[in-house]
């Protein structure tokens, strides 16, 4: 687990807090800073007004200017971070703001520093959301993957982040939130974690293991199904996908039971667990491939996610499953123009080995309603790479075949910034599935609308459950740092999925 920072909130007057340094901010085209930043403002004599009037702070999105102090105020150095425009402020902007300047602060050889309560001023944040928000952007924003590196540990970390807050009526809701974010944090870091260990790590048994370390340490209930359980369940599909390679594959099942008394009300979700996806025998190019180690992060999510809500406690029954296999081209590899039948008895003929994800996820989804009695489901799947034609890296891609249901996932998706955007799934696009041998096949026949039809795959083993699919092949991982992201896994949509089954819990 990475440098997981130290966040505490006080009662006390920014401009006389000791501290290396002060996280301050400003509205795009505020000429004149009022609150916490106007009292640092005229405490330094009106240098951020000065430099506001020389054109050097706009207070621009992603702006962060570093004026040194010298001894006039508390604080050895302030930060003042652009916010953007105010009508555009959200929890999410303060969740970038603190990442984005946490890392700055970093890389100066800061340690130690000291922030206002973003947007829980004039912006009219609630303060528990303001709390939350900063302590997620602060977690996420400096995490680092550095299992493997010779200088482990030798750079300096910010290690830990006080909120300063003047109005005592703030105070307890802000705790609140940095709780809560905290907590939260902490499974998406176990997500990124997972996702960025290399293949010859993060094996399917490993996978099984953390799962199994997580429902120990947090009171989950956990089972581990092995090849010759989904043998004997008839998961030809999931077994199929595992037979190219020497690593056994697991079915991962993680139980949290947060309303006992209402055993017939059950969430699930399905997390792709695809540990190393070379394509199988229609194998992937050489180019990038070394990302397909990604290709479990919808299994370490869901993993993440139900470690979270076993901390939290949320009112709610929620069971967690992970297909986990590679997906390689060995002597015993499943071919195209091979037949499967997966465990609800229907049969897909294999036109396209590297269309793996779909399934293990089938055989998932029909032993979640099944043998889990789930009664709404979101599988969460690195799918296709369609997806990113169709939305590039931006937003997750949604599918759903209930509306109520598709609204809310999407609700509690847009309302943590993990943003997402439903395609249609029109009764046509069946079509291109049919086969001439097999009930289905795997893939269609072009490459036309690919993610819809992937999709579409999938809702033949949702059946009647309420079922949302998220394609996060474009959103699984980041090319770089950017507020709360950094480069590599982003651990997406853990903050969705635990948003969604808080929000189910009220």
């Amino acid at each position: 687990m990475p440098n997981i920072i130290d966040i505490k909130v006080i009662r006390d007057d920014v401009t006389k807090v000791k501290t290396p340094a002060l996280i301050v901010n400003l509205f795009d085209g505020v000429k004149n800073p009022g609150g916490a930043t106007g009292a640092v403002d005229k405490a330094l004599g009106g240098a951020i007004t000065q430099l506001i009037a020389d054109g050097e702070i706009k207070g621009k999105s992603g702006e962060l200017t570093l004026i040194h102090t010298f001894g006039k105020i508390g604080p050895a150095r302030v930060l003042v971070a652009g916010l953007g425009k105010q009508d555009k402020f959200t929890a999410n902007t303060a969740r970038e703001v603190i990442g984005s300047a946490a890392r700055f602060l970093r890389g100066k050889g800061v340690t130690s520093a000291c922030t206002i309560a973003h947007g829980a001023g004039i912006a009219g944040l609630d303060p528990k959301a303001a709390g939350q928000a900063i302590a997620e952007g602060a977690i996420l924003g400096i995490y680092r993957f550095r299992e493997y590196l010779a200088n482990n540990g030798d750079s300096k970390d910010l290690n830990d982040l006080t909120i300063v807050e003047g109005d005592a009526a703030k105070i307890q809701a802000l705790k609140d939130g940095v709780t809560l974010g905290k907590t939260i944090s902490e499974g998406v870091c176990l997500s990124r974690d997972m996702a960025n260990e290399p293949a010859n790590a993060m094996t399917p048994t490993r996978m099984a293991q953390i799962a199994r370390q997580v429902a120990d340490a947090e009171g989950l209930e956990v089972d581990i199904l092995e090849r010759k359980d989904m043998e004997a369940l008839g998961m030809g599909a999931l077994v199929g996908v595992a037979k190219g390679s020497h690593q056994p594959p697991k079915l991962i099942v993680l139980k949290y039971k947060g309303d006992p008394s209402n055993p017939d009300s059950v969430l699930g979700f399905v997390g792709k667990g695809i540990t190393f996806d070379t394509g199988g025998i229609s194998l992937k190019p050489a180019l990038g491939m070394e990302n397909m180690k990604g290709d479990m992060t919808g299994g370490a999510s869901v993993i993440g996610t139900m470690k979270v809500l076993a901390k939290l406690r949320p009112k709610i029954n929620v069971t967690g499953i992970i297909p986990a296999t590679e997906n390689m081209p060995g002597g015993e590899a499943q071919r195209p123009g091979d037949v499967v039948r997966a465990m609800n008895g229907k049969t897909i003929e294999v036109i396209n080995t590297d269309a793996e994800g779909r399934l293990i996820l089938s055989d998932a989804m029909c032993y979640a309603r099944e043998k889990c009695g789930v009664t709404r489901i979101v599988d969460i799947a690195t799918l296709t790479g369609a997806i990113v034609i169709s939305l590039g890296r931006v937003c997750t891609g949604v599918f759903g075949n209930n509306q109520e249901w598709t609204d809310k996932v999407m609700a509690s998706g847009n309302g943590v910034g993990e943003r997402v955007w439903q395609l249609p799934m029109f009764d046509e696009y069946k079509d291109a599935l049919k086969s001439n041998v097999a009930d289905m096949m795997n893939v269609a026949g072009n490459r036309d609308a690919g993610s819809i039809v992937a999709a579409k795959f999938l809702s033949e083993f949702a059946g009647d459950t309420p079922w949302v699919h998220l394609d996060i092949a474009g959103t699984y991982r980041s090319e770089g740092d950017k507020g709360w992201q950094v480069k590599g896994s982003t651990g997406g949509p853990v903050r969705t999925l635990v948003n969604l089954a808080l929000s189910e819990a009220k």
